[in-house]
């Protein structure tokens, strides 16, 4: 693994974790109104805290997309999901939570996780695979069940809505880390020109901004400790599979490195869920009041 892939992913996830926290904390006194609306991001423009936090998250993605172009999606993803350390860290300072057994216990899983899939795992580069209907089968899968959970999202209860809309935000984001691979590529191959007549591009950013209405709601209508976790964990996934099914990562596929790195991949999503659930971590939505249904009138 290349140190400065490894320290390129780090740095993007520090600025991930400290800005996913900053955003939630201005978010959560959004009106309810602006519930799923690209007026909830108009609104929050206003709040100096969370350009702070659009700032550090785009400060993380910068970072990502030069690692995603020294590396492969598959090295890079779970690399990434240890932002929620970050974010676990920063909250825990406001918090003043001590860890205690369940936060060190998360803080191992998802640690010894990410290094366990790496090593038995190998990632490596590979040819990217061609056939543009395998593009396209992975690409509407992603996308079509970000629309379900959407739309399962708009007609639940706040109990699962926060949950729903970062799922959804995690495989979109690990979609466009995939597409903003293929973009690198464009570029090296034949400069800004070759880069501006392909699609990739537009798709990365629709699927950012996308990505930010449902992330920005999810943070609006629930706590940290709902949302963090399922983006963590569904965006390395959705990221690896784009990765191995039309990027042409290769990963060691013997038994033994199987099992190893389904192992790997559970103890990361494990730890998320332990430490997106400690008590450091925000609970506080600063509307008492939201028990209603978000089904629109």
């Amino acid at each position: 693994m290349s140190v400065l892939v490894l320290v390129l992913a780090m740095g993007a996830a520090v600025c991930l974790g400290f800005g996913f926290v900053l955003q939630q904390n201005a978010a959560q006194k959004a009106p309810l109104g602006d519930f799923l609306s690209f007026r909830l991001l108009l609104d929050l423009m206003r709040v100096p805290r969370w350009l702070g936090g659009i700032g550090l998250m785009v400060a993380g993605m910068a970072l990502g997309a030069v690692a995603l172009g020294q590396g492969e999606v598959s090295l890079v993803e779970p690399l990434l999901a240890t932002n929620l350390l970050f974010a676990l860290a920063l909250s825990r300072r406001q918090t003043r939570q001590p860890l205690g057994r369940q936060g060190w216990a998360g803080l191992a899983l998802l640690a010894g996780g990410v290094t366990v899939f790496i090593v038995a795992g190998q990632p490596r580069g590979g040819t990217a695979i061609s056939d543009p209907m395998r593009h396209w089968l992975i690409i509407g899968v992603m996308v079509g069940l970000a629309l379900l959970l959407t739309a399962g999202a708009r007609r639940s209860r706040l109990s699962s809505a926060p949950v729903l809309l970062a799922l959804a935000a995690g495989l979109l984001y690990g979609l466009q880390d995939a597409l903003t691979r293929v973009s690198g590529e464009r570029f090296s191959a034949g400069g800004f020109a070759e880069l501006m007549t392909s699609w990739q591009p537009y798709a990365v950013l629709a699927l950012g901004v996308t990505g930010l209405v449902l992330v920005q709601s999810a943070f609006e209508t629930g706590t940290l400790r709902m949302s963090l976790p399922a983006l963590t964990a569904a965006q390395p996934l959705a990221g690896i599979a784009c990765g191995v099914g039309f990027l042409g990562d290769r990963l060691h596929t013997d038994p033994g490195a199987l099992a190893w790195e389904a192992a790997g991949l559970a103890a990361v999503v494990i730890g998320i869920i332990l430490l997106g659930c400690h008590p450091a971590m925000p609970t506080g939505t600063g509307k008492p009041e939201r028990v209603r249904d978000l089904q629109p009138s």
